[in-house]
């Protein structure tokens, strides 16, 4: 797998998440679920499993189901809704594994793979939960700080260097472009940006080695997913970092 093929979608879903940012808690609302639904329906082509379609849509489902809960709960309680949707997703999978009947090939691998899917779809409301979050000025330094910290670390994992040395480089790199991102833009400490630029910049170099030691590529479907998932999984860790540091 090409690490640019990944690192496209996944500068594009950023992109969107940071600008709709700056209109309305609706607009990030609409491109998070948007592109959890795309990640979701691709997660099962990424992992070559049967059945890709029905339970790409379930995924689908789920990625936009969340976000809509994430929108939609109460502001002291944005995520509560989140572990339900994923959980109606999950039993979705075991009836489809059913229904495919006994003896069917990668039955375990199929349910145990897109059962993860469900759960990377869901996390994607994180995003939506942190622009919500009180004060709104602290929201923006949040967001902004954390989309730097990722787009720098995809920039790192595009370096053809070993492991050992984008791994670290691009944790710190990410953890010192966060920082500038809350010395510019009000609401965030600079401290806290950059433990949170650190923790995305680490999932993003994680996510590089994972990349590296397949070497098929699993068609549109699945770099699509490929490249938005890490950055949708972040946006739970994204919101509860903010609960902690934004002041």
């Amino acid at each position: 797998m090409k690490l640019w093929t990944i690192a496209v979608p996944a500068a594009t879903v950023l992109t969107g998440i940071v600008a709709a940012s700056y209109v309305s808690p609706e607009a990030v609302a609409i491109v998070t679920g948007a592109a959890a639904a795309l990640a979701g329906f691709g997660w099962p082509y990424l992992l070559g499993v049967p059945a890709r379609k029905t339970q790409g849509a379930v995924l689908a489902l789920v990625g936009a189901g969340s976000t809509a809960a994430a929108y939609f709960a109460p502001a002291t309680a944005m995520l509560t809704w989140m572990p339900g949707v994923v959980a109606v997703g999950v039993g979705a999978v075991f009836v489809i594994q059913l229904l495919r009947g006994t003896g069917q090939a990668q039955r375990l691998e199929s349910t145990l793979g897109v059962i993860s899917g469900a759960l990377v779809a869901g996390m994607g409301a994180g995003w939506v939960a942190a622009d919500r979050l009180a004060g709104a000025e602290g929201t923006q330094g949040l967001i902004v700080a954390s989309a730097a910290a990722i787009a720098v670390a995809v920039a790192v994992s595009l370096i053809p260097l070993p492991d050992r040395i984008t791994a670290p480089f691009g944790v710190l790199t990410g953890a010192l472009a966060a920082a500038a991102a809350a010395a510019l833009v009000p609401g965030l400490p600079v401290a806290a940006g950059a433990f949170i630029g650190a923790l995305c910049a680490a999932v993003v170099v994680a996510v590089r080695r994972l990349a590296l030691i397949r070497d098929d590529a699993p068609g549109l479907p699945g770099l699509i997913s490929a490249g938005m998932a890490p950055v949708l999984a972040l946006g739970t860790a994204v919101y509860f970092a903010g609960r902690l540091l934004v002041p």
